[in-house]
């Protein structure tokens, strides 16, 4: 199997239709990424950590504008279907492409399980008497409703959702903030400033350091944005959105955790309950739980779709490259209907397990599917190293971000209710890497001397204009893999498209090979340059 993907299986802007701008992808981001993790696993660290959960959620957010930033500029150098995977695949071959695409799949049908069980625990609030697979059965075919819409369908929902969303935060906000200010009756007097904040770090180094993985939580779903940016008008804009999306989410995030810790002490705010919700409780203010548990059916639906959009659009693409079976790839009347009844078997199955184990059980099966996503985030780090020339100052960003999710994977280790999710994403990853490793040897066996040729060589400008003014040249300097430079526009079509070269069906079938190549298949100035293959003797 090729390196580099085909052209059909590329997803080059011309297949799509480019008529995104970047504000809708910054709002379909938000979306994607305000959920329950947020709303109700907040709560979680707040009481590990106390007040000093605002510390930890800006660790996560300085980590996910790191990550974002990546893969928006691999975006913006060429937009490829697939996303992170085709990006791993471009970078390390096709064993990479492989199992981060299994990966983030089966991570997301154990979340999309969970999320589902917890609507139904959400909708039992007005109806206790309503069985719960009922509730989920209504659910799944709503979100079925919604994936089978299409791409179109599909961005008009999320993007409601966002607006709505973001409006119940800037309620909560509005009440927050009327309640210090004694707007409302109130059974309790709220905390003065140097009572809520006397002591920021209550439960120590190691509570705020297991608390970084429910920070993290609420920033998950970046990863739907990168599959997304492949339809903007202007694939360079990709950058722009991540940051304009990250920095408005964080804002709002601290600003609401700072207002649950002041409205109320830390130690009475339970895990198993949303603090914005509990916050308010003292306040007379009949209609907050009720508007809030509606809040969080709407966050849960659509994260929920989000990662069923998500892995649909992964399962197609690895049909493509051959590491799914060839059916996912089939499309009926342009809706990829094998894709979607496998990954809604693999939600139902998921669902099944939710409501069959323990709770304590399951947990551990959804914090192991969080740091799963963590690891894939690891891998858009290490695949932009491989492919972008970043500058000196690029380099040391990817590197923070590499030790901000490190740090804070290994953080579960000293939290009894995540440590065992740790231990099972380990084995979900040896497993995968198993099977990896077992395809990778059956395919270099098959694949016959004859086969092995030049890789194809790509060029797509690039015109990230961000990039152009941090170290006085072009981050995407185009250098051939002995360090020489190509001439300004060597080779290049004129019209940032990528030219077709007939180097054959497996023109890049042994660049996994190539490991002591140093710069095979990075991006330069003009565009993605793979390495030469060594010559023999």
């Amino acid at each position: 199997m090729s390196n580099t993907t085909s052209s059909k299986s590329k997803g080059s802007p011309a297949s799509h239709e480019n008529t995104m701008k970047w504000w809708q992808l910054s709002l379909l981001g938000v979306a994607c990424t305000i959920g329950t993790g947020y709303f109700l696993g907040s709560g979680i660290g707040i009481r590990l950590t106390g007040p000093s959960i605002l510390l930890s959620f800006l660790w996560a957010a300085t980590a996910t504008y790191i990550v974002f930033d990546a893969l928006s500029r691999m975006t913006a150098a060429e937009p490829m279907e697939g996303s992170f995977r085709s990006y791993a695949k471009k970078a390390f071959g096709p064993w990479a492409g492989f199992s981060s695409g299994w990966v983030y799949w089966s991570a997301e049908v154990l979340i999309t399980g969970s999320q589902m069980t917890a609507l139904a625990l959400f909708s039992r609030f007005w109806f206790p008497n309503v069985p719960l697979w009922m509730f989920a059965a209504g659910y799944s075919v709503l979100a079925l409703v919604v994936i089978l819409s299409g791409t179109k369908g599909f961005e008009r929902v999320e993007h409601v959702m966002a607006v709505l969303k973001i409006s119940a935060i800037l309620l909560f906000l509005a009440l927050a903030g009327g309640a210090l200010l004694g707007w409302f009756d109130a059974t309790k007097t709220p905390q003065s400033v140097g009572e809520a904040f006397a002591t920021p770090f209550p439960g120590g180094f190691t509570g705020w350091w297991s608390s970084l993985i429910y920070a993290f939580y609420s920033f998950g779903g970046i990863e739907v944005m990168g599959l997304m940016a492949i339809r903007l008008r202007r694939p360079e804009e990709a950058p722009k959105s991540g940051k304009v999306m990250i920095t408005a989410l964080t804002v709002v995030y601290l600003a609401s955790l700072l207002l649950a810790v002041w409205l109320m002490s830390w130690q009475a705010l339970p895990e198993k309950k949303s603090p914005f919700v509990t916050s308010l409780s003292h306040f007379h203010l009949p209609f907050v739980p009720h508007v809030f548990n509606g809040v969080f059916i709407l966050a849960g639906f659509s994260t929920m779709i989000a990662s069923l959009f998500a892995v649909t659009n992964i399962m197609v693409t690895m049909a493509k490259d051959k590491d799914a079976p060839p059916l996912f790839r089939k499309t009926f009347r342009k809706r990829p209907l094998p894709a979607i009844g496998f990954t809604t078997a693999g939600m139902l199955l998921s669902i099944a397990f939710s409501f069959a184990m323990p709770n304590s059980v399951y947990e551990y099966f959804t914090t192991a599917a969080g740091l799963m996503l963590l690891s894939n985030w690891l891998f858009i780090l290490i695949s932009s190293g491989k492919i972008l020339e970043l500058s000196r100052w690029g380099q040391i960003k990817r590197w923070l971000g590499f030790s901000l999710i490190v740090t804070a994977m290994i953080g579960t280790v000293s939290h009894a209710t995540s440590r065992p999710g740790l231990w099972i994403s380990l084995s979900f990853l040896t497993v995968i890497g198993v099977i990896t490793f077992i395809l990778t040897r059956i395919r270099r066996r098959k694949r016959e001397p004859s086969e092995e040729q030049h890789p194809k060589r790509l060029d797509a400008k690039v015109t990230t204009e961000a990039d152009k003014g941090q170290t006085g040249q072009d981050r995407y300097r185009r250098k051939d893999p002995w360090g020489h430079e190509f001439p300004e526009n060597a080779g290049h079509s004129g019209h940032g498209e990528v030219p077709e070269h007939n180097t054959g069906d497996n023109s890049a079938a042994i660049v996994q090979e190539l490991g002591s190549v140093g710069d095979s298949g990075r991006f330069g100035k003009n565009g993605p340059v793979d390495a030469e293959p060594k010559q023999d003797g």
